[in-house]
C-alpha cells in the first residue's frame, strides 16, 4: 500500500502518486490562471489535459498517458515544464520531482518560476515576453513570443541557450539584419561575461563558456577583450516572414535573486511595430483555433 505523503526513493517513479498529483493540480486552476479563455462547455473543472500538454510543450496523447499511470517515464525537462504549466511552488515543484523518481534541482530562482511572475507576464498578451535563466535559457514564451522569435521547448542541451545558437548555428541570426550581428555578439558576450563572474566556477556557465571557447573563433576574440556588461535594455530589428522588419524595444527585468530574467519586447517609438504585433496576434489566434 502506497502512503501519501511519504518521499519516493530517486530513481523509483511513484506513477499512481503522480498521476494523482497531477490531476489535482489540473483541477485547482481555471484557464483564466493561466492565460487561457474559458471557452463554452466545459465539462471537467479546471484546466483539460490537452491544455496543460499546451503549456508544458508535450503532446495530449503524452500527458494522458502520465495521468493514466502509463507511458514512459519523464525526463528533468519534463517534468519542470508540467510544474511550470501546473504553477507549482518550490515545494509542489519539489515534491514532484520525487514523484516522477528524480532528484529537485537546486534551489536557484533560475530553474524555476514562481507563480506570480508567470501570473504576471501571462497579463502581457500585446508583447512578446520571455521569461529566461541568466544564461539565457528559456523556461517559458507567451504565444506572441512564439510567433515573433520561434518556440523553444523542443530544444535540449546547450541548444537552449541563446548564446550558443548564436555563435554556433548561423541559421539562428536570420531572425535579425546581417549589418546588426557585431553588435548583437558583443552584447551576449559581455553580458555572459558578467554571469561567469557572478556565478563563477558553477557548473552550467563553466560548460556553456568552454564550449562556446571550442566551438566559435568569434566568441573567443570576443571574449579575450574582458569586456562586461549586463544587458538591461536594447533595441532590436526583427525580420518576420509575415510582417517584414519589426523594430522593438526590448526590456530586461530581473527578479530579486537576478537569476532569472523576463524580457518584454515593446513596439519602439516611431515605427509601425505596434500595427504589425497587433497583426501578428490575429494570425496567430486563427492559426490556434484551426488546430484545435
Amino acid at each position: 500500500m502506497r502512503v501519501r505523503g511519504v518521499r519516493t526513493l530517486v530513481g523509483v517513479i511513484d506513477r499512481a502518486g503522480l498521476a494523482d498529483f497531477l490531476r489535482r493540480r489540473r483541477e485547482l486552476l481555471r484557464p483564466a490562471d493561466v492565460g487561457l479563455p474559458e471557452g463554452v462547455r466545459r465539462r471537467t473543472p479546471g484546466l483539460r489535459r490537452d491544455e496543460v500538454a499546451q503549456l508544458a510543450g508535450m503532446s495530449s496523447d503524452y500527458y494522458a498517458r502520465l495521468e493514466q499511470c502509463r507511458g514512459a517515464n519523464p525526463s528533468e525537462p519534463i517534468v519542470a515544464a508540467l510544474a511550470r504549466a501546473l504553477r507549482c511552488d518550490l515545494d509542489e515543484r519539489d515534491h514532484l520531482f520525487n514523484l516522477a523518481g528524480l532528484a529537485p534541482p537546486a534551489r536557484r530562482a533560475g530553474r524555476h518560476i514562481r507563480p506570480g511572475l508567470i501570473s504576471l507576464a501571462d497579463r502581457l498578451t500585446d508583447v512578446p515576453v520571455l521569461i529566461c535563466t541568466d544564461l539565457h535559457e528559456v523556461l517559458w514564451q507567451n504565444a506572441l513570443a512564439g510567433i515573433v522569435l520561434g518556440r523553444q521547448e523542443h530544444l535540449v542541451g546547450l541548444a537552449r541557450k541563446i548564446a550558443w545558437r548564436w555563435f554556433t548555428e548561423p541559421a539562428s541570426r536570420a531572425i535579425s539584419p546581417q549589418e546588426d550581428w557585431p553588435r548583437h555578439s558583443l552584447a551576449q558576450v559581455n553580458d555572459l561575461r558578467a554571469t561567469y563572474a557572478r556565478r563563477a566556477g558553477d557548473d552550467d556557465v563553466v560548460e556553456l563558456v568552454h564550449e562556446l571557447l571550442k566551438h566559435s573563433t568569434e566568441f573567443r576574440e570576443l571574449w579575450e577583450r574582458h569586456e562586461v556588461a549586463v544587458r538591461r535594455f536594447d533595441r532590436k530589428r526583427l525580420l518576420h516572414p509575415e510582417v517584414g522588419m519589426l523594430h522593438l524595444t526590448c526590456e530586461v527585468l530581473f527578479a530579486p535573486e537576478e537569476d532569472i530574467k523576463v524580457l518584454a519586447y515593446f513596439p519602439t517609438e516611431g515605427t509601425d511595430a505596434r500595427e504589425k504585433l497587433d497583426l501578428l496576434r490575429v494570425i496567430g489566434t486563427q492559426n490556434f483555433r484551426a488546430t484545435t
